[in-house]
């Protein structure tokens, strides 16, 4: 389905999106805590990725290179809105399902630095490998190991 979306088949890269849309929701919603901010993370990924399909260089990784660009989009929201983002201040809260199915757990992992938390969304909710993650984000598989580490422990303080 990779190589009909890449010759410019529609139908075929929205099929792959429909297969990954969860994937791509937790993963927003992982980094992000605003709705509009979270639909625009996916819009953007869904269009670029769109329009950069052809760079994709191994089709099996489809999925990895999405979240990429996803984690991309997501960081310049972040930086674009200059804030720090706690559930606890969000507003509307309860305006869009939670799919973790448990708001304190994911009250607790959004009080995590943003590196502690996008690998700890990766990992817990994405059920990527340590190896997978350190692709991923361009950093040592240590590196993830240690941030799942200092994460872990922060989570136990909060519980």
């Amino acid at each position: 389905m990779v190589s009909q979306a890449k010759k410019g088949d529609k139908d075929a890269f929205l099929s792959l999106i429909d297969e990954n849309r969860l994937s791509i929701y937790r993963v927003a919603r992982g980094i992000l805590n605003n709705k509009e901010d979270i639909e625009d993370a996916i819009q953007n990924t869904i269009i670029k990725s769109y329009e950069k399909i052809g760079t994709l260089k191994k089709e099996e990784f489809f999925k990895s290179w999405i979240i990429r660009i996803l984690i991309n989009e997501c960081n310049l929201i972040l930086r674009r809105n200059k804030k720090t983002i706690f559930l606890d201040k969000l507003e509307n809260e309860e305006s869009y399902s939670d799919d973790y199915g448990n708001i304190e757990l994911t009250s607790v992992v959004n009080s995590l630095s943003e590196d502690l938390r996008i690998t700890t969304v990766l990992y817990y909710f994405e059920d990527m490998s340590t190896k997978e993650i350190s692709e991923m984000l361009n950093i040592a598989e240590g590196t993830v190991r240690s941030r799942l580490a200092r994460a872990r422990e922060k989570l136990r303080d909060f519980i």
